[in-house]
Parts: C-alpha cells; sequence; structure tokens
C-alpha cells in the first residue's frame, strides 16, 4: 500500500486568531493511542478548549476533545486526556523561557496528518483585550468594504 502523501486537516481552532495576537507557530508531533489516530482519521476533534503547558521539560496538551472511536472495544481511550507532544529540545527551552513570561500562552491552531504523521500547530499567543478584538472587526469590515468598491468600479459601476 503507497504511503500517504500531503496535508489533510482534521481540525482548525478559528476563535484562537480572534482571541489571540499570534507571536510564533511551532509544528509538533503529538503521541497518540490507535483508537485516537482511529477516531481522527474519521475527521474528528476539537480544539476550541485547548492548550499546551511546559512541564518537566516535556510540553503537554490539555483539553483537546478526541471523541472515543465508535467501533473501540475496552482499549478505547479518555477524549479529553493530556497528550504528550514531540518537539526539539531547543523548541522545549525556548518555550520554557516564554511562557514564563506573564501574558504568553500555547495555544493550538489546527490538528492535521502530514505525511501520515498526526501532527498540531501550536501558537506561542498573547491574549486580546476586548477593545483589540473590536479593533481587528473594525478593520476586517473596513478593508471589506474597500475591496467591494474597488472591484464595483473596476466593473465600471457607480456606487
Amino acid at each position: 500500500m503507497p504511503r500517504e502523501k500531503g496535508r489533510t486537516l482534521i481540525a482548525q481552532n478559528r476563535k484562537a486568531r480572534h482571541d489571540y495576537h499570534i507571536e510564533t507557530t511551532y509544528e509538533a508531533g503529538i503521541v497518540l493511542t490507535g483508537t485516537e489516530v482511529k477516531s481522527l482519521r474519521q475527521g474528528r476533534a476539537s480544539l476550541v478548549d485547548g492548550y499546551a503547558a511546559v512541564e518537566g521539560g516535556e510540553v503537554w496538551l490539555y483539553g483537546v476533545h478526541i471523541p472515543e472511536y465508535t467501533q473501540g472495544t475496552w482499549t478505547n481511550h479518555e477524549p479529553r486526556r493530556k497528550r504528550k507532544l514531540l518537539l526539539h529540545a531547543v523548541e522545549i527551552s525556548k518555550l520554557m523561557g516564554k511562557t514564563r513570561e506573564t501574558g504568553l500562552t500555547l495555544i493550538p491552531l489546527s490538528l492535521y496528518f502530514q505525511d501520515g504523521y498526526a501532527k498540531i500547530e501550536i501558537a506561542l499567543a498573547r491574549g486580546k483585550k476586548a477593545y483589540d478584538k473590536r479593533a481587528t472587526l473594525a478593520e476586517r469590515d473596513a478593508k471589506r468594504e474597500t475591496d467591494r468598491v474597488l472591484g464595483r468600479r473596476s466593473k465600471g459601476m457607480q456606487d
């Protein structure tokens, strides 16, 4: 059987980009059990409440929901268990230093299969205040409006 190629997206945390200023992103492997992989292959996961933390020189993922595999037996996994992330030692030491700063946290952005391996994209992020969120929405709406007007003008229509 040929090996799987490319990137297959499983889950994405869209709210993260709305709630946080993303500073740096990292791609990490994730340690999973067999039934977790089968459940992910069915495209079932939720990153909404997830976060990562550095403990004892290792990075752990908390709060990510991977539902139980429907055909699983007593070997099924717990849906919200903590999972180990696989990163280089240099990256882990950088993350240890950065997460000690106030206001910085590790959040998952997306979960996917890369060439057959389960990977997760985590971000070092700083939480946005309410006024930052409003400013982001206002910028997006203004950009959408200018694009709409420019599109109408390029087609020869008047406002």
